[in-house]
């Protein structure tokens, strides 16, 4: 399975998300920390009733854990747009 698919997977998991985008854009850090060891750099935009009256550095921290060892074995940046469904 793609890392990308492993990143969506997890956040569908977790949050139950009613949208939900992964972007890579390692392309755009080549040569970057992070990038030159294999790690990727992905752009997330997620909404989900999870995020309801939850403030945003709460929100990135919920996105963080729901990525579990991804973050460190994956993932060197992740760029987090979540909102709550009446946002």
């Amino acid at each position: 399975m793609e890392r990308i698919d492993r990143i969506e997977q997890a956040l569908r998991d977790a949050f139950d998300p009613v949208e939900l985008r992964v972007k890579d854009q390692s392309h755009l850090h080549a040569g970057h920390a992070g990038a030159r060891d294999g790690l990727g750099h992905f752009d997330v935009f997620i909404v989900s009733d999870a995020f309801k009256d939850v403030g945003r550095v709460r929100r990135h921290q919920m996105v963080y854990a729901a990525m579990g060892d991804m973050m460190q074995t994956d993932i060197h940046a992740l760029a987090i747009r979540a909102r709550a469904v009446d946002e």
